[in-house]
């Protein structure tokens, strides 16, 4: 095959998979919502969600189960093989399975029901189709509907499983409005990496202050901000009002476009050049919010201000990589 013909084939492989999510997406119906209901159940006994399955669905239960987890659901995984020797203990009353089969006749999912309904567990058919036997041996039955594999002998799981992550992806993201399950929460379950420090950290834990900050009154001069700035060895000044609230900001870009463009003298009021009502942040914001001010205004500084709109300090973008921010 060449260049061509391979991206060809790829891409007809993408579009097939593609079509399979629509039609899964479309088919969602009843099962899907009474699957919620069920697991909203068990979490509100204080039980779990087991998820089950064999060969490429075990991976699949594997990443639902990881979502589910790291999103407030409480979640582990059963490897049915595993669990007719003893890996059981896993499952406790008031837990909800979930099984993963698309066919509905995997051998090692159908040998695990009837253990686990003994222990009175319920359980869930995430299957192809609402007609096989693990569909008949469970409580409720969630389908993930799709056209055809991608696969060209029909045989190799690919649109199917495909499709069952995004089910299960769009469980997981169901639940956390359901839930109200809030960044807050999900930063607990986060705490290393930058996605924790970014979720975990706020404003006031990663400004500049105090004598790291370049702060004015509004009678200086663009001299005076100068001075400050080099003091502080900051990229930008902050102007406030008599009163200590945020009035404007004067950054190095704007010292140059001054001097070259409209001529200003170093003597000139800073009021005449800074930008007055800059965008700020509140200094008990999470480093997470930041992070969108930046990227939305493609600002270098930002200002701080507490509660009462005060100046507290600011934020500067270079700061952020050595605090493993971003």
């Amino acid at each position: 095959m060449d260049k061509q013909a391979i991206l060809k084939r790829a891409r007809e492989v993408m579009d097939v998979e593609i079509e399979g999510l629509q039609i899964a997406r479309d088919a969602l119906g009843d099962g899907f919502v009474q699957t919620v209901e069920m697991i909203l159940e068990a979490l509100g006994k204080g039980g779990k969600i087991v998820v089950s399955g064999v060969g490429k669905n075990l991976h699949i239960a594997e990443k639902l189960s990881a979502t589910l987890a790291s999103t407030g659901t409480t979640s582990v995984v059963m490897n049915p093989i595993q669990a007719m020797h003893g890996d059981l203990g896993i499952i406790a009353e008031n837990d909800l399975l979930l099984a993963l089969s698309f066919s509905g006749e995997s051998d090692e999912i159908i040998k695990l029901i009837p253990a686990v309904r003994r222990l009175g567990i319920k359980v869930v058919a995430v299957v192809g189709k609402p007609e096989n036997t693990l569909a008949r041996l469970s409580d409720c039955v969630l389908c993930v509907t799709i056209g055809k594999e991608a696969c060209p002998f029909g045989m190799a799981p690919t649109t199917s499983t495909t499709a069952t992550l995004a089910v299960g992806d769009a469980l997981a993201m169901v639940l956390i409005d359901v839930r109200n399950f809030r960044k807050e929460n999900y930063a607990r379950l986060h705490p290393a990496g930058a996605i924790g420090r970014a979720l975990v950290l706020r404003v006031k834990d990663i400004m500049r202050s105090g004598d790291r900050v370049a702060i004015l009154k509004e009678d200086a001069t663009i001299m005076d901000a100068i001075m400050a700035m080099t003091s502080a060895k900051s990229g930008a000044a902050l102007i406030e009002t008599a009163d200590g609230k945020l009035a404007g900001i004067f950054t190095d870009g704007d010292l140059r476009r001054h001097l070259s463009i409209d001529g200003a003298s170093l003597s000139s009021p800073i009021t005449h050049v800074m930008t007055p009502h800059p965008v700020s942040v509140s200094d008990s914001a999470f480093a997470v919010d930041v992070l969108r001010v930046f990227e939305k205004y493609k600002i270098d500084d930002l200002p701080v201000v507490d509660a009462d709109n005060r100046l507290a300090g600011c934020v500067d973008i270079q700061d952020l990589p050595k605090m493993k921010v971003l």
